[in-house]
């Protein structure tokens, strides 16, 4: 009542804006800032509420201290496209035991714009896919792998080497094995290194499916030449345009390793293979991975090669380069050129550094023309800077193939004693020469 009273008193009676402009503060202004700060408020409340679950689910342990379920699951989901043996280094593969293995047929190197990218091809196999599994045995009787077995077997109608982790290694064993599987992967494909086919790892026991090449390894192969093998089927005649042939293989498989920043470090007769229609395709690939490997230490590495091949600065334990493959590589054609002969055979291995540090050098065989021999020294500078380097040697290679004898026949003046190799080459009693 007093309300009405003073608003007439303040407005005519028709002058309905001027009423309208009085009772706007306690009609409308006064109820719109309440529900204002009842909206403020619930807002408020809101956030209380949600901002501590958060807060937690933020500062909750850090993914290193997940179970290891939980590690698989979100590593699953951030390398969904990663699997088994294409694990990055730091992964331990034996976690990805039961995720398919497949090789990513992709060079390490840059992919230029106008080249095009392998797609992923699965390498995973199963036990079934193999048939005519028999054992391989080894080119001479020397001590076996303790870990790993070679058996022989076909696949997709073609022969291939299984190389077999044994039941009794343990985790470190199996740890080696898989990392070599994803060494050899990660070097991808080349014509001249035998061809990764497949990994078993989903079902023990583990194994690597290798192309199998029929003659097997160069040292054995130039033995056979040795024999006089007239009207024998599987005789083999060394000329010296084919040692050219072959060592310009070789010499482009060293050449694609060194460019994938991987040091062979092995190159020798035994690390090469030969396949049916003379192709040579370098292997011995597992001291090149030893290299990789942190936990390995050089002592280590050392006691798995042959010191004859090894270059001074190696003998030296000053560390290996890739022109230390370049001085194997001369002792491989001194190998081939000799049939089989071991480098510096009438030095021992403990007196080869100072027998080198006096400006020795190997002696040219009796049937080494000199333009191989001439490559030969080339490759065997005492000074690393001095030898040839890689692009050097294969032009080099491939201009001598082309003026080479084709047609004289290399013989031995001996045949084969394979006590005195062993005894001459430095093999130490429990060496393995199963390089596969």
């Amino acid at each position: 009542m007093s309300s009405n009273s003073s608003a007439d008193n303040v407005c005519a009676a028709n002058d309905q804006l001027c009423i309208v402009t009085y009772y706007m503060k306690e009609v409308i202004i006064v109820p719109t800032l309440l529900l204002l700060g009842s909206l403020v408020t619930l807002l408020a409340l809101c956030l209380v509420m949600c901002c501590p679950e958060r807060k937690r689910t933020q500062t909750s342990a850090p993914p290193r201290y997940h179970s290891s379920s939980d590690r698989h699951n979100q590593r699953t989901r951030q390398r969904h496209h990663l699997q088994g043996i294409d694990a990055p280094p730091g992964i331990n593969p034996l976690e990805h035991e039961e995720l398919p293995m497949s090789v990513q047929q992709e060079q390490r190197q840059t992919v230029l714009p106008t080249q095009t990218a392998v797609p992923r091809v699965s390498t995973e196999r199963q036990h079934g896919a193999f048939s005519q599994v028999t054992p391989l045995p080894l080119s001479f009787p020397v001590k076996p792998d303790n870990t790993v077995s070679l058996y022989r077997a076909r696949m997709d109608n073609r022969d291939v080497v299984l190389r077999m982790l044994k039941e009794r290694a343990n985790s470190s064993e199996k740890q080696h094995f898989f990392g070599f599987a994803s060494f050899v992967s990660g070097l991808g494909p080349h014509p001249f290194i035998p061809q990764l086919l497949g990994v078993v790892s989903v079902q023990p026991p583990p194994m690597m499916v290798v192309e199998e090449l029929q003659h097997r390894d160069l040292l054995g192969y130039l033995w056979r030449c040795r024999q006089d093998n007239s009207g024998s089927e599987s005789s083999c005649e060394m000329t010296e345009k084919r040692i050219f042939t072959m060592a310009g293989q070789v010499a482009s498989a060293l050449e694609y390793l060194h460019s994938q920043r991987c040091i062979h470090g092995n190159v020798g007769a035994r690390s090469v293979l030969i396949g049916g229609d003379l192709t040579a395709k370098l292997w011995g690939l597992s001291s090149a991975y030893c290299r990789t490997t942190p936990a390995v230490s050089a002592g280590e590495i050392e006691d798995k090669e042959t010191r004859k091949w090894q270059a001074p600065e190696v003998l030296g334990r000053r560390g290996f380069q890739q022109s230390s493959d370049v001085w194997s590589f001369g002792m491989l054609l001194y190998e081939m050129v000799t049939l089989g002969d071991p480098p510096f055979a009438q030095i021992s291995a403990n007196e080869l550094l100072q027998h080198l540090q006096r400006g020795k050098h190997l002696k040219r065989p009796v049937r080494c023309s000199n333009s191989l021999y001439s490559i030969i020294r080339a490759c065997c500078h005492w000074r690393p800077e001095q030898r040839l380097s890689m692009s050097e040697l294969i032009r080099t290679l491939h201009e001598a193939e082309s003026s080479a004898n084709g047609s004289t026949v290399l013989r031995a003046s001996q045949p084969l004693d394979i006590e005195k190799y062993l005894r001459e080459a430095g093999y130490g009693d429990s060496y393995n020469y199963a390089v596969l």
